[in-house]
């Protein structure tokens, strides 16, 4: 199998138990890890197809950046269709060497109406098998600056705010959760929560999901989204880039991540720092799904697609998007590699601990 499968404490035991099943997953996160995300297109077509989330009650899909350009495409009215059309229009996006933030925020604003019809928002957000949270971080101070070294001072500032402490990064910026659903997510409701949560609309989901993956510095921000706290929205990865919250609401509930490797590291701004890791109890109901290393040796370039490729091929950018098509192809199988180990009954052979 090309797979690696891990869980927490809690699913490992459920698991063992011979207890799991799909109706346990009450959350399916969506990282922010740019075109990484295309190694998990097979795995989320596969679990859409064969509809095996959401059939006993509702599943938050918590998407930041990447994993909500993913998510926003599963409340679509055709789903698979709007999927593929998100590959498509990811893989097409090319940048020139003088093009400015703005273009680029318009050239993903463009990516983004190409797989999602502003008709059907409206089915969109009456979905009932999912509900859509898009986490999205409200810049403050420097850090909202559109001058790129006005800007660039203030993550410098953030930076070192947050290798002193994670908490003060929150006077740099604001987590701001935008989600589809009659009352907001219960990770936003819990104690330790830090920012406001925003119903999603017709008028700013699309808004939502350009920003959460308007990244500092190379992205323009999105100005005023409606319905949320006037200013400059970016990168939601800068609070949540793996996984930075409990997710689960019941002892019983597993949260599903389909990741890119087994190192999970919380905010953007913590990937310097080895000894940032998430709290066990993040981990407990976590059942986490990423790729073999031999796996990844064999792709395209022998390594997942990364947003440096935009750099490395942009003179030729017609090689990269075929490299990421194959990435595409190659890893198209994952999601029923994963659904037959757990409908054989083989789940507790193969599942390793977190």
């Amino acid at each position: 199998m090309d797979l690696r499968i891990r869980a927490g404490k809690k699913v490992l035991e459920m698991i063992k138990d011979g207890k799991f099943n799909f109706d346990r997953i009450s959350t399916y996160v969506g990282p922010a890890v740019g075109p990484r995300w295309l190694i998990a297109s097979g795995f989320d077509l596969t679990l859409m197809e064969r509809g095996v989330l959401g059939k006993t009650k509702p599943v938050l899909l918590a998407g930041v950046s990447a994993g909500a350009w993913r998510f926003a495409a599963w409340l679509q009215p055709e789903p698979e269709k709007s999927y593929r059309r998100l590959i498509d229009a990811y893989i097409e996006l090319s940048y020139g060497r003088k093009d400015t933030p703005a273009q680029i925020l318009q050239a993903i604003g463009q990516a983004v109406d190409a797989y999602i019809d502003s008709d059907a928002l409206p089915f969109a957000l009456a979905n009932k098998k999912y509900r859509l949270a898009i986490t999205t971080a409200r810049a403050r101070h420097l850090a909202a600056s559109g001058s790129y070294v006005i800007q660039k001072l203030g993550l410098a500032g953030a930076f070192v705010a947050n290798a002193m402490s994670p908490a003060l990064l929150h006077r740099f910026f604001e987590r701001v959760v935008f989600y589809c659903a009659p009352l907001p997510p219960k990770f936003c409701l819990r104690s330790d929560f830090r920012g406001k949560a925003i119903r999603l609309n017709a008028a700013n989901f699309k808004d939502a999901v350009i920003a959460s993956g308007a990244i500092p510095l190379l992205v323009s921000g999105v100005r005023d989204i409606f319905g949320g706290p006037n200013g400059i929205y970016r990168d939601g990865g800068i609070f949540d880039y793996h996984l930075n919250h409990e997710y689960a609401g019941k002892d019983d509930d597993v949260t599903l991540m389909f990741h890119h490797q087994g190192k999970i590291i919380p905010g953007w701004l913590d990937k310097r720092f080895k000894s940032r890791r998430i709290t066990g109890e993040m981990l407990d109901n976590l059942l986490m799904v990423y790729p073999t290393k031999a796996f990844v040796k064999g792709l395209p370039n022998g390594r997942v697609p990364d947003r440096e490729d935009f750099v490395t091929f942009l003179d030729q950018p017609a090689e990269r998007m075929a490299a990421w098509r194959q990435t595409v192809a190659d890893c198209a199988s994952f999601g029923e590699q994963f659904l037959d180990v757990v409908e054989s009954g083989r789940l507790p052979e193969v599942v390793r601990p977190l």
